[in-house]
């Protein structure tokens, strides 16, 4: 049965501008109807105060389904980030099987029909992300794949990477990008290593991994793009000396995109002093320094988005010592309240680096985010900036308590989250 919702009074900002205005759903087609004043529908949510917003995208989320679900499940994960505000995310194709082929990125999506938010399967670069035979590109490309990553290992061989990028530039792409996303790390330097390299590691006595292991693969993958022309997409920037090559090489004109998380513009290396394993994350925690480098590549516009990495893990695998435990953090439901508490960015741009630049790297028409108009699906995210709460790793969403911000207290949450026109997130709790 058809209903009508309109979102009354809302600050909307989108890619079209920032302006004061009611935002007409029609649940049953999911799509937008009408955006003015003066509107009126069956059911109506007072705005007023609050940011009306296109739906936020992550390019970067671990999922665990299938092979992991004792940490998370594409559901579980969906209500997590239908908490954060996100209408689409990137699931990462490290899974057991891993997503290597059009069967797994088939299971992936049968299960995605169910959740609260777009699931966008990745597939890896190579078979089992082993860095030594090419994934069938074409085949995953077909079954809806637009972003290829071997996540959680770096690509180590250089002419390996070559063959990968002048296979994928010759892929008939149909407009969508077709885009190499690359986990920097020369492993050879990286080998024991559970933390930065620097200070606290040797205060600590733990294991290093130093900035020059991601360094050394951004240069030489920047320098693959402009051999190939074949674009380059750096995920979890997390060095100063990255963010400034990137930077050059956007300068330069070169096909490069990058993306940063939450954990590496809010936390340092320091805070592994106490050998807590929720600190422990790949790439690692990094120095004050490299934070604001971090910071400034999101404000000039070096970064294009913010992705969580969001990497659930089971109680009993984190609760082991700092060497032993697995890297990752939650953090699709703090992403945008770290963002708004912790940088110094006009609304505008903090909502871009969630909307529609992350889309447009993803290739997700349906989240653009170009402008909220009638004719568009309804994915939408409705922010309260005045909230103020604390962060609870028992009251998440997800199946894991791994976030490294507990009991911290952050400013805005999104209270309302809609996903092709159904309401997902109502007064900041999941409807199914």
């Amino acid at each position: 049965m058809s209903q009508t919702i309109v979102l009354k009074d809302g600050r909307l900002i989108d890619y079209a501008g920032d302006r004061i205005a009611d935002v007409v759903i029609d649940t049953s087609s999911g799509m937008i109807t009408e955006v003015g004043t003066g509107l009126a529908a069956e059911t109506e949510i007072d705005c007023e105060g609050l940011v009306v917003s296109p739906g936020f995208v992550d390019l970067h989320v671990h999922l665990r389904e299938p092979g992991l679900e004792a940490a998370e499940t594409i559901l579980t994960g969906s209500r997590a980030a239908a908490r954060g505000g996100f209408t689409a995310v990137v699931a990462m194709p490290n899974t057991n099987p891993a997503m290597d082929s059009a069967s797994v990125v088939e299971q992936v999506l049968a299960a995605g029909r169910q959740a609260l938010c777009e699931i966008s399967p990745s597939a890896a670069i190579s078979i089992g992300r082993n860095g030594e035979q090419l994934s069938p590109m074409g085949e995953l490309l077909g079954a809806g794949v637009r972003i290829f990553t071997d996540d959680g290992n770096g690509v180590q061989d250089a002419r390996f990477m070559r063959r990968a990028l002048e296979y994928a530039g010759g892929l008939p792409n149909g407009g969508s990008p077709v885009v190499l996303a690359q986990h920097c790390e020369v492993e050879a330097l990286t080998e024991g290593g559970v933390m930065h390299e620097g200070e606290w590691s040797a205060k600590l006595g733990l294991g290093g991994q130093p900035s020059e292991a991601e360094d050394l693969m951004v240069m030489r993958d920047i320098t693959l793009a402009r051999l190939t022309g074949v674009h380059v997409h750096f995920q979890h920037l997390s060095t100063a000396g990255s963010v400034a090559m990137v930077r050059a090489a956007k300068a330069g004109g070169l096909p490069v995109t990058a993306e940063a998380t939450p954990h590496h513009f809010t936390l340092t290396d320091a805070s592994c002093a106490g050998f807590d394993p929720v600190f422990k994350v790949h790439p690692p925690l990094r120095t004050a320094h490299d934070v604001a480098a971090v910071r400034a590549g999101l404000a000039d516009g070096t970064i294009d988005a913010i992705a969580t990495d969001h990497a659930p893990h089971t109680p009993e695998s984190k609760d082991r010592s700092f060497d032993d435990a697995p890297p990752g953090m939650l953090g699709l439901e703090t992403a945008f309240a770290l963002a708004y508490t912790e940088l110094e960015l006009p609304l505008t741009d903090l909502l871009a680096l969630f909307t529609w630049r992350p889309a447009a790297i993803a290739g997700l028409s349906d989240h653009q985010g170009s402008a909220l108009s009638p004719g568009r699906h309804a994915n939408i995210a409705v922010i309260d900036l005045e909230h103020r709460w604390t962060v609870r790793g028992d009251n998440l969403a997800s199946i894991a308590r791994n976030t490294p911000f507990e009991g911290r207290q952050l400013n805005g949450r999104v209270r309302h989250t809609f996903y092709r026109g159904e309401q997902v997130l109502a007064n900041f709790e999941v409807t199914r």
